[in-house]
This record gives structure tokens, C-alpha cells and sequence, in this order.
């Protein structure tokens, strides 16, 4: 179920969006200034984000200065066309002016979840750290790593992101469908068992902790 954040200080079209988009199978999160956006993202990773630009406190340009690797689709009631076009060239990954249809807004997330999709890449790597994830085989330096299936997925998680902090709560979502037994108690010492057994066979850390967020994999 893909995410999507409703960054949103107007409750009403808040609310319509996220009845809409539940209604279409998506999986929502709200925020409704730009400070309380900064600390939901800090804590999920959605797929796509509707972001307002007159918030209060922080400001959607603000905002979006500080959002890589998720498409934004901006929702603003400002019209003028150089505003679109520097916020298209900041990174904004679409515009809709309010107030918008709503077959049209549909449309567009599908197209920017589209374009996002990873690709067909069945092989990452990083630093001498090999994942094949149509054999499921790990090696590092050409030296096979046996991992559990709760392992695997951490790593798989994290090499697809390398040099991104992912907050537990988003590796305990990600691969839940994968590995239940994983929980919020249990996830640190199957990262412990995973970052020894790569340290092991490279000689080297591949796995950042970062206190009070999450664990990052780093190419260094």
C-alpha cells in the first residue's frame, strides 16, 4: 500500500484529500504546519507528498528545500507562472492550483508514483557489499554472508537507500509483510547480528546507527 503525506493547514481540503485517497487505496499521513511536516517526515518515509506553500511557521518553499528523493506535488491557490516554475526548478515534481479536480489530482499521483517506481535493478551494491535479489544471494568482497530472511531484509531495505537514515518505525513497516516476527524490541539486535556478520567478512562497519532515528548503510 503506497503512502501518501497531506501536508495541509486547511482542515476542510485536508480532509477531503485524505477521504479521497483512502478511498482509492492509499495509506495517509497529515501534517498541518510546516515544522510539524519536517518532524513526520523525520519520522516516516511516504511515497509521494501533497504540500501546501502558505503553512504556518515553516513554509511549503521552506519545506520543500529540505524533501529529497519523494516526489512532491505542490497544491497552492497562487496562480502566478513564475512561482510554478521556480518551485518546478526546486524540485517540486508537480503543481495543481487550487481549488483542483479531483480526477485530475488522482491522475497525477499515479503518474509521479509511476515515474518514481524503483527500477528493475535485481542487483545493488556498495563498497564491496553485493545483494542479488533474484537469488537472494549476499557476498561481500566475493565472500558468500549467510543472513536470516529478517536480515536479508534490513539489508535489502537499506542497500536500495544507501547513505539514507531510515527511522525504525519505517524498516518495521517495509518488511513486516516479509518478516513478522520482526518488532520494535527485536529490530536492534537483528541489526546488531547483521552488522557483525558483515564486519566479519569486509572488515568493516556497513551499517550506521544513528541515535534516535534509525540505521543508514554507508558506502565509506
Amino acid at each position: 500500500m503506497k503512502t501518501i503525506a497531506i501536508i495541509d493547514d486547511d482542515i476542510h481540503i485536508g480532509n477531503i484529500l485524505e477521504e479521497l485517497l483512502r478511498q482509492e487505496g492509499y495509506r495517509t499521513l497529515r501534517a498541518y504546519s510546516g515544522t510539524e511536516a519536517l518532524y513526520l517526515l523525520s519520522e516516516n518515509r511516504p511515497d509521494l507528498i501533497l504540500l501546501d506553500l502558505m503553512l504556518p511557521g515553516l513554509s511549503g518553499e521552506d519545506v520543500l528545500a529540505k524533501i529529497s528523493g519523494i516526489p512532491v506535488i505542490i497544491l497552492s491557490a497562487k496562480i502566478d507562472i513564475e512561482n510554478k516554475v521556480h518551485l518546478l526548478l526546486d524540485g517540486a515534481a508537480d503543481y495543481i492550483t487550487k481549488p483542483f479536480n479531483t480526477k485530475e489530482l488522482l491522475a497525477r499521483i499515479t503518474v509521479q508514483l509511476r515515474n518514481s517506481a524503483p527500477k528493475a535493478s535485481s542487483v545493488f551494491s556498495a563498497g564491496g557489499l553485493r545483494l542479488n535479489c533474484l537469488s537472494h544471494e549476499v557476498t561481500v568482497s566475493n565472500e558468500p554472508v549467510r543472513l536470516t530472511k529478517t536480515e536479508y531484509a534490513i539489508l535489502k531495505l537499506l542497500i536500495q537507500n544507501p547513505n539514507q537514515v531510515i527511522s525504525k518505525s519505517v524498516i518495521l513497516e517495509r518488511i513486516s509483510g516479509d518478516t513478522p516476527d520482526c518488532t520494535d524490541s527485536s529490530l536492534k539486535q537483528h541489526v546488531s547480528n547483521l552488522r557483525k556478520k558483515l564486519r566479519d567478512k569486509g572488515g568493516k562497519d556497513y551499517i550506521e546507527a544513528v541515535w534516535g532515528i534509525g540505521f543508514k548503510l554507508t558506502e565509506s
